[in-house]
């Protein structure tokens, strides 16, 4: 995961670079085949070359954006959680307990249905 430290390190908030640190832990210990990389300033999980999830931080919330179809597969687990969304991404505020197994769901949904995928994002 030292593809993240220097993004990590731009984050202003301790307490927010510690919750996102946290997150990214998480997803590493839970998922290990998974590579990260930077594009575009975001921090991505990857598998096979293929989109898996991607964060970007806000100044009240952190962003997670997993793609159109994963955040369809489990928007009710993301509105019993409490979160805000849009079509493409959903914000974990700052001061909300992150939801891990929605976290888990959206990645293994995405694991499994880009098994297959031979491009980045889905056509």
């Amino acid at each position: 995961m030292t593809v993240f430290t220097e993004f990590l390190a731009g984050i202003d908030s301790e307490a927010q670079q510690a919750r996102t640190k946290e997150i990214f832990d998480f997803i590493t210990e839970h998922y290990p085949n998974l590579e990260t990389e930077l594009k575009w300033n975001q921090p991505m999980f990857v598998d096979h070359g293929t989109f898996i999830i991607g964060f970007s931080i806000s100044k009240n919330h952190l962003a997670v954006a997993p793609e159109h179809i994963a955040v369809k597969h489990v928007e009710e687990d993301i509105q019993n959680a409490g979160y805000d969304y849009t079509k493409e991404t959903i914000r974990i505020p700052w001061k909300s307990e992150v939801d891990y197994s929605l976290l888990k769901k959206m990645i293994d949904f995405n694991i499994n249905d880009k098994a297959n995928c031979k491009t980045f994002w889905r056509k």
